[in-house]
C-alpha cells in the first residue's frame, strides 16, 4: 500500500465521518442545505448512514479487506456524483464546492485503490 493511497484514504475517511456525524446530529447547516436542495428532512439520517458506511468500508479496506474498500470507494464516488447532480438540478451553486471536494477525494481514492 502506497503512502499516497494511505493518506488519501484516511482523509476521505475523516471527512466522510465528520459529514456523517453532522448528519446524525441534525446540524443546522445540514438541515438548511437539505431544505434548499428540496430534500426531505427524513433523508438526512439515511444519507448520513451512507457516508458512514463508505468511511467504514474504506477503513476496513485499509485493514486488509481489499474488496470491501474498493466497493466503499465506488459507493462514495456514486454517492457524491448524485450529490452534485442534486445541486445542479436545484441550481444551488453557492455551496457546491463541498460536494465537489468530497467527489474529488472519493475519485482520487478509488483511482489509487485501482492502481495498487
Amino acid at each position: 500500500m502506497s503512502t499516497a493511497y494511505l493518506l488519501l484514504a484516511l482523509a476521505t475517511i475523516l471527512v466522510n465521518t465528520a459529514a456523517a456525524v453532522a448528519d446524525f446530529a441534525g446540524a443546522r447547516f445540514v438541515r438548511a442545505n437539505s431544505s434548499e436542495l428540496n430534500l426531505p428532512a427524513s433523508w438526512i439520517l439515511p444519507l448520513g448512514l451512507l457516508k458512514a458506511a463508505g468511511a467504514g468500508g474504506l477503513a476496513l479496506g485499509l485493514l486488509g479487506f481489499d474488496l470491501l474498500g474498493l466497493a466503499a470507494a465506488i459507493g462514495l464516488v456514486l454517492f457524491f456524483l448524485g450529490a452534485n447532480l442534486v445541486h445542479l438540478r436545484a441550481r444551488v451553486f453557492h455551496n457546491i464546492a463541498a460536494p465537489l471536494a468530497f467527489l474529488a477525494l472519493a475519485v482520487a481514492t478509488l483511482t489509487l485503490d485501482l492502481a495498487r
